[in-house]
């Protein structure tokens, strides 16, 4: 099971020693976010995880700069401005050797007041522009779902996976991050994962806890998360994403691996 994990734990590392730490950690890649990466060019960023021995999995954490941007929004200059940075990030992605995106970005799915309705209409046919993209760069593109109230858009992977569905191109895929999920599905995380790995719409997974730290340092069961994706044969990455980093970012980071990799060593 190939391990990630979310760059912006290490900032504000720079990339290159970012992708040295978390290779001597034991991860297998970097899930990055674009806006860690200031001005850098992408054969420099990719040159970079090469020379430490590591992969750039993907991208997440999508919309949040340039400032301003929605999929949501009423203004169609702010959505083109937003469609283009989801393009833009599509070719980052596949310059870098990722394999998917997870578009999240709560804040920039947001839906105006009064218009809730048009509103989503509008996200849904931002994702479905930029699906065919995706597809000829060669990545996947994920819908985030995201518990309220982060977010008041796309909260369970079946509201997700009905966009996915209604779209209709296989580059455009859902995923589960599982404190979202702790928190908005009805059923439990594993059950979540058994009910939607074998329809082939799940096509990432970012390990966290309800109480916002790494695996492990929380109540969440990920033996039975990572049991259920072994049982399903899931071949896609499994990226941790802390947000509450305890002690710091490299020891949180440090310990999620170490958790990680113990328990799936005790499920062989």
């Amino acid at each position: 099971m190939r391990i990630a994990l979310c760059n912006e734990v290490l900032a504000p590392l720079p990339f290159a020693r970012q992708c040295e730490v978390a290779a001597a950690l034991g991860y297998d890649g970097l899930e990055v976010a674009p806006f860690t990466l200031g001005e850098a060019r992408s054969a420099e960023l990719r040159r970079a995880a090469s020379d430490a021995g590591i992969a750039v999995s993907g991208l997440h954490w999508l919309l949040r700069q340039p400032e301003g941007l929605s999929i949501t929004s009423g203004d169609a200059a702010v959505r083109a401005r937003t469609l283009e940075a989801m393009h833009r990030q599509i070719d980052l992605c596949a310059e870098l050797g990722g394999a998917v995106l997870v578009h999240g970005s709560p804040a920039q799915r947001r839906l105006p007041a009064g218009e809730q309705a048009a509103a989503r209409e509008r996200g849904i046919e931002a994702f479905a522009a930029v699906a065919a993209h995706a597809q000829a760069a060669g990545v996947v593109y994920c819908i985030e779902p995201l518990a309220a109230p982060e977010a008041d858009f796309i909260h369970t992977v079946a509201e997700a996976a009905a966009i996915v569905q209604a779209i209709g191109q296989p580059a455009l895929r859902t995923m589960l991050d599982c404190c979202a999920a702790a928190r908005a599905e009805a059923e439990p995380v594993p059950a979540v994962l058994a009910r939607w790995l074998p329809t082939g719409l799940l096509a990432h997974v970012q390990v966290n806890d309800p109480n916002l730290r790494g695996p492990g340092q929380g109540a969440l069961p990920f033996a039975d998360i990572l049991r259920t994706l072994r049982q399903h044969a899931y071949a896609g990455w499994v990226a941790v994403e802390p947000f509450d980093y305890q002690p710091d970012g490299p020891m949180a980071a440090a310990r999620a691996i170490g958790y990680l990799r113990g328990l799936l060593e005790a499920l062989h």
